[in-house]
């Protein structure tokens, strides 16, 4: 038992040796600085200041890089968030400019149809397009305006732009247009600068295209151009004289008898969402 615990008593006591020694040390030494003459002393504080002054410098500059670089991530991390807020805002305000300008479109649209229609002197109804005959895909329009509305048979149907064609047949909530260019769809025309006029007929250059109608049985001497308008004449009892047709694309002579003009249609028949049946 006395051998057991002799190790632990013997190390306690060296412990407590050691201690005496380094408080007396330390006691020492300060007194000898005390004792020491200033200007002596205050070079040894110097001395050992020098010392230990890195190992504080290095502590000192050890916290404020972890200090750092706590921030920088903070600050990364703030980034990528603003960054990702960023992206959504303007993924919102592209839209939102998309929005505006169709919403711009339309208003221009109805601006220019309300216009167009203060500038006519004939009774207008707002039609819109709800279909296409596939038979006859290019040449016939189904309307949301029928019998219920007045519209009968014979009506001509306009566009802001220029004639459009005219009613075919009614029902009792719709009816169904035949356009310019088809052979039901005859037009007297005019052309007042060249002070003639003629028929508009379906057009024998280009049958496919609904951009073009045929203007024949005009004089061989008409001083027809490129270019030139060409009006309802007023004739034939069906469409009013004036509504703009077309222009002008060339002319050709037919056997030596009679000029004929191909004419490039002012309405956009194959982009036709509305249009206006005019009542007498």
């Amino acid at each position: 038992m006395i051998h057991a615990f002799a190790p632990g008593l013997f190390g306690g006591e060296m412990f407590v040796k050691k201690s005496h020694w380094i408080f007396g040390g330390a006691l020492i030494l300060a007194l000898t600085l005390l004792a020491l003459p200033e200007r002596l002393s205050h070079r040894l504080k110097v001395a050992v200041g020098s010392v230990f002054l890195p190992l504080f410098g290095l502590s000192s500059a050890a916290d404020r890089l972890a200090g750092k670089s706590s921030s920088l991530t903070a600050s990364r991390a703030d980034l990528a968030r603003e960054n990702e807020r960023l992206r959504a805002e303007n993924q919102q305000l592209r839209f939102q400019i998309q929005q505006t300008q169709d919403v711009w479109r339309e208003n221009q649209a109805l601006r220019q149809s309300i216009g167009w229609q203060q500038q006519t002197q004939w009774k207008l109804r707002l039609a819109r397009v709800i279909g296409r005959d596939p038979a006859n895909w290019w040449r016939t329009l189904q309307l949301d305006l029928g019998e219920q509305e007045g519209v009968k048979p014979n009506y001509p149907v306009l566009s802001p732009a220029g004639l459009v064609g005219r009613i075919l047949v009614t029902g009792p909530s719709r009816s169904q247009a035949v356009l310019l260019g088809d052979p039901k769809c005859r037009v007297a025309a005019q052309v007042p600068e060249a002070k003639d006029s003629g028929i508009i007929m379906p057009s024998s250059f280009a049958p496919i295209n609904n951009e073009y109608v045929d203007l024949g049985y005009l004089s061989r001497h008409a001083d027809l151009k490129p270019g030139q308008a060409v009006y309802t004449s007023g004739l034939g009892g069906i469409f009013p004289k004036g509504l703009l047709i077309g222009h002008i694309a060339d002319i050709r002579s037919v056997d030596g008898l009679y000029l004929e003009a191909r004419i490039r249609l002012a309405a956009n028949l194959s982009d036709l969402a509305e249009v206006y049946v005019l009542f007498p």
